[in-house]
């Protein structure tokens, strides 16, 4: 018997529409498929199955096959009854529909506003059963398959391809032109121009890359366990190749901080939140490569932060030098206030910042309370510190409990303002700013 159980947290869970449509979904399939059981919990205070089932967002849907408590499956992105029926029929039976006629693929087409049709010249092969587990998480579409050269035809197909119709409304009239979206179905895909917008846009979250040079004499072999580690973990992790010959990803291997004598290297990446992951093994091997790639399904690899070291003279001038190693042991000391500036040093702007905040050091250099510091972002990584241009400023001010105050309210103001060439700091008291944040530190634009 299969169960397909809710986690919530009644009236404050704030997802009243999404209970009642897994009710519906239950009441639909109560005689269809009478095995399939649905239920729901309220984990307000049940601390160990949160726990056991690492239940961290409500809800939380997972589907339980056969009774056993190990290894239910999630079941993300699911919020109407008919995709709840779709996502757990095709969990329990076959997660496509063989298409045998270009009747059929046009029947199929035209039934929805979207279609997805899997093009491929055999159906036992590596790319269709990446198909197949893809349709299981995409209820909302219907999906397809076919190996049929007159149904590939008709549509110019010539290799492995997914694509996906969609209706495109002309002058208000439903017009058949398709707007299609085509690529090769790969259990790894290599990294380049032409395959970079295909990579990010695949509905999978988890991207995993491997930055090796493609002439290298222990490609082959490592491709191999890449590959095979592809199979493994299809539909849940997509595998990326970056070939480090290749001049012209040097923005990627400078978004991961990729360097020549890392090389081979694994790094996995989470679309949703941009964390970065690093494969503690040096030697890309199946084994380590299928520990790596659970243990962080299973929500227990450590996200990787990159650091430049600490030098000896990084406070011995006006600006101190801080690195990801130092950056939390500084800024957050409640004694000092620190005012940092965050730069790329290929940015124009900051180069020409650069020397005024030089200036600002030297003038308050003298200060035992504030420091004037600096860091380069493209070499560190920065948990605690949301960046989205550059050059970035922020003033971490000192006080005994900066760090745990919300900072709503009026509980003091800090503002900088660039004024004849000086980054000048303004204390006031009693007056509200709405720049702070939680993080007990004020932005600066």
């Amino acid at each position: 018997c299969s169960k397909y159980l809710i986690f919530q947290i009644p009236p404050s869970c704030g997802k009243t529409n999404l209970s009642e449509e897994f009710a519906e979904a239950a009441r639909q399939l109560k005689k269809e498929a009478p095995r399939i059981q649905f239920g729901k919990i309220d984990v307000t205070d049940q601390h160990d199955l949160r726990k056991e089932f690492n239940i961290q967002e409500f809800p939380t849907v997972k589907f339980f096959v056969d009774g056993s408590r190990e290894d239910p499956i999630d079941c993300k992105g699911v919020r109407q009854a008919s995709a709840f029926i779709t996502w757990v029929k095709r969990r329990t039976g076959p997660s496509t529909v063989l298409i045998n006629s270009t009747d059929q693929a046009e029947a199929m087409i035209n039934a929805d506003n979207l279609a997805v049709i899997g093009f491929f010249k055999e159906l036992r092969n590596n790319s269709m059963e990446v198909f197949c587990e893809t349709a299981k998480d995409v209820p909302e579409m219907p999906f397809g398959m076919t190996s049929r050269e007159d149904v590939c035809a008709n549509y110019g197909i010539q290799k492995n391809t997914l694509v996906v119709f969609k209706k495109v409304g002309v002058q208000n009239k439903l017009d058949l032109t398709r707007l299609i979206k085509t690529f090769t179905l790969d259990l790894v895909t290599e990294y380049n121009l032409e395959t970079s917008v295909k990579i990010f846009d695949v509905p999978v979250e988890n991207h995993i890359l491997l930055f090796i040079p493609t002439n290298s004499k222990t490609f082959n072999a490592t491709y191999e366990n890449y590959k095979s580690a592809a199979m493994e973990f299809r539909g849940k992790i997509t595998f990326v190749l970056v070939n480090t010959n290749e001049t012209r990803n040097g923005r990627v291997f400078e978004y991961f901080r990729i360097r020549d004598i890392d090389v081979p290297a694994v790094r996995i990446l989470n679309l949703t939140s941009n964390a970065k992951y690093k494969m503690p093994a040096d030697e890309v091997t199946l084994e380590n490569l299928r520990h790596f790639c659970q243990s962080y399904l299973d929500g227990k690899a450590k996200i990787h932060l990159s650091s430049e070291e600490i030098t000896e003279d990084w406070d011995k001038m006006p600006v101190k030098v801080l690195v990801g190693k130092n950056f939390n042991r500084i800024v957050f000391n409640k004694t000092m206030t620190v005012f940092v500036m965050f730069y790329a040093p290929w940015s124009h702007d900051c180069r020409k910042l650069l020397l005024i905040w030089d200036e600002l050091g030297e003038k308050y250099q003298n200060r035992k309370d504030i420091i004037i510091a600096k860091i380069d972002v493209t070499a560190n990584d920065i948990l605690s510190v949301v960046l989205d241009r550059y050059p970035f400023f922020r003033l971490f001010p000192a006080g005994a409990d900066y760090q745990v105050r919300s900072f709503r309210g009026r509980t003091g103001w800090h503002s900088c303002t660039l004024r004849g060439g000086w980054l000048e700091i303004a204390i006031p008291d009693d007056r509200a700013d709405e720049n702070q944040d939680s993080s007990g530190s004020i932005n600066c634009l």
